[in-house]
């Protein structure tokens, strides 16, 4: 079941990164309880793409990516009896993840500082903009951010594309991916210090920290070196040949920083003259005739297809293909890492296809064992849980507290 099994979060989160951060702890085996608003859910529950087989359309791709592996339980936050829920569920549970804007809990009672105290083994994190208060208050706080504003002020887009006139965002949602792995990282830290002490805690990540954190490159440049990174395009500013080349059908990769690898693309291009060429003899020299490198390399590479020059190379310099969804799919190694894997959609003929988990696990596998929830699907089984009663749950959800989609849709599935 994974190395988290008997871990309970509760996901308050919506969009991407919160998501994503339980997704990943959900895939290592916790038992992740996604709670969504009765009306209309999570927002990117409609955001598609929909399966043209699809009769159902009760959630999308992107809904069907980040949400694999949840319960969903449909629960009214505003009203009192909704918050009794959640309090309920919260006193049971380990970790509550939730990326609203700051203030929004406080505003419905639910801050931190509550949940602590029916729950002090509670990890509590978040995951904002521009961070919380409780951890550094920035002048941005209450302001609301996507990945892209995340990556245009934390240092990616500055330094991504061809030049300083179109800075160029990272696709992959990497604004929001790589906080929701920074706090899915912060939360097993809390976990762990919270089964050592009892005691839980708040921890959050800002979206804008996140994307500076993997841009460090930037602050180093700066403070050691005086230098205003700026893009480069393909290329790195300290390495070369490390950028993507062009060939007869696309783009690959090739990385020889190491001056043995240098040597060994040289004898794979068919050129040991250059090999022993003292103008391009250390990584030093390469960088400092950057462009000519570049156009040997390029010279070469264009003559042939992708397939080719990896085989000629990759087997001792870090080389690949660039690849579109059709080759991943159809790459070899994605199959054996069971890095694409299929789910049952609700509504379809035929079960869809989602990215697999990169964690891999001997003795503790994760794995994706279940498809993204339908909205409120397992509500009475979370109600049943807290000790509500058949009467109870009745009640709550004909007074809109909560909302069961495998009650109202039954024998439709």
């Amino acid at each position: 079941m994974g190395p988290l099994a008997g871990v309970r979060v509760v996901d308050l989160s919506t969009g991407m990164a919160g998501p994503y951060c339980t997704m990943l702890l959900a895939d290592l085996g916790a038992e992740v309880i996604k709670v969504e608003p009765p009306s209309g859910g999570d927002i990117t529950r409609q955001a598609g793409p929909f399966a043209p087989d699809d009769q159902l359309r009760a959630f999308g791709g992107y809904f069907q990516s980040v949400n694999r592996n949840k319960k969903g339980l449909a629960l009214d936050l505003k009203r009192e009896e909704g918050k009794e829920v959640l309090l309920r569920l919260v006193a049971i549970s380990d970790v509550l993840v939730e990326n609203f804007r700051a203030g929004v809990m406080e505003r419905l009672g639910l801050a931190y500082e509550r949940l602590r105290e029916v729950n002090l083994r509670l990890v509590y994190a978040a995951i904002r903009g521009f961070g919380d208060p409780r951890t550094g208050e920035s002048p941005y706080v209450h302001r609301p951010a996507f990945d892209v504003v995340a990556q245009a002020m934390g240092g990616l887009m500055g330094t991504t594309g061809p030049g300083p006139e179109m800075p160029l965002k990272a696709s992959g949602g990497i604004g929001d991916t790589v906080p929701g792995m920074m706090a899915a990282v912060g939360v097993l830290a809390a976990l762990h210090h919270a089964r050592e002490t009892g005691q839980g805690q708040f921890l959050d990540v800002a979206m804008y920290d996140g994307v500076l954190s993997i841009c460090e490159r930037v602050v180093y440049m700066y403070s050691y070196a005086g230098v205003v990174s700026r893009p480069q395009g393909n290329r790195h500013n300290i390495f070369c040949p490390f950028e993507v080349f062009p060939t007869s059908d696309g783009w690959v990769a090739i990385c020889a920083p190491a001056d043995h690898q240098w040597r060994d693309l040289c004898l794979a291009m068919g050129r040991p003259e250059l090999a022993e060429d003292p103008r391009f003899a250390t990584n030093a020299d390469r960088v400092q005739r950057c462009e000519e490198v570049r156009r040997l390399v390029s010279e070469w590479t264009s003559a042939r297809t992708k397939a080719e020059v990896v085989a000629a190379v990759a087997d001792k310099v870090p080389c690949g293909p660039v690849q579109d969804a059709e080759e991943i799919m159809r790459d070899p190694h994605v199959h054996a890492r069971q890095m694409v894997v299929e789910l049952e959609h609700p509504g379809c003929r035929e079960p869809k296809a989602i990215a697999g988990t990169p964690i891999k696990l001997t003795a503790t596998p994760a794995a994706v064992r279940s498809r993204a929830p339908l909205l409120g699907e397992h509500t009475d089984e979370v109600l049943s849980l807290l000790g509500y009663s058949q009467g109870d749950i009745a009640a709550l959800r004909e007074a809109g507290v909560v909302y069961s989609h495998k009650w109202e849709l039954e024998g439709a599935l």
